[in-house]
């Protein structure tokens, strides 16, 4: 059985002093890990800093109107809630979030096998 633990992080002290790019994207760093955050009618998400495929700067990228993540590269799509590329080829590594009191938590996932 796959058992699922996450680790949440605080990334951001408050939500209304993220700095936004002109795309709706900023890359912040938690954990360590140089992250991707995306703001899409009204939400925010988070992914990977690079693209799986080719390795472009997905803050560099773009939301399309279906409001999937655009590489810059070679402009695969990926959905911002499940990281699914729309060919299905590549998958782009998604981050939990959660707002708590104003500021931005982002969920890194552990996976264990439990027997």
């Amino acid at each position: 059985m796959l058992q699922k633990t996450i680790h949440w992080f605080k990334a951001v002290d408050d939500v209304n002093n993220i700095h936004w790019q002109e795309n709706s994207m900023c890359v912040i760093e938690v954990n360590d890990t140089k992250i991707t955050l995306a703001l899409n009618k009204q939400s925010i998400h988070a992914f990977a800093y690079k693209c799986p495929h080719a390795g472009g700067i997905m803050s560099e990228g773009f939301i399309d109107a279906m409001g999937n993540a655009v590489c810059p590269v070679h402009q695969y799509r990926f959905n911002l809630k499940t990281g699914r590329n729309s060919t299905g080829e590549d998958f782009l590594k998604t981050y939990l979030v959660e707002i708590r009191d104003s500021a931005l938590y982002v969920g890194f996932e552990e996976k264990n096998w439990k027997f």
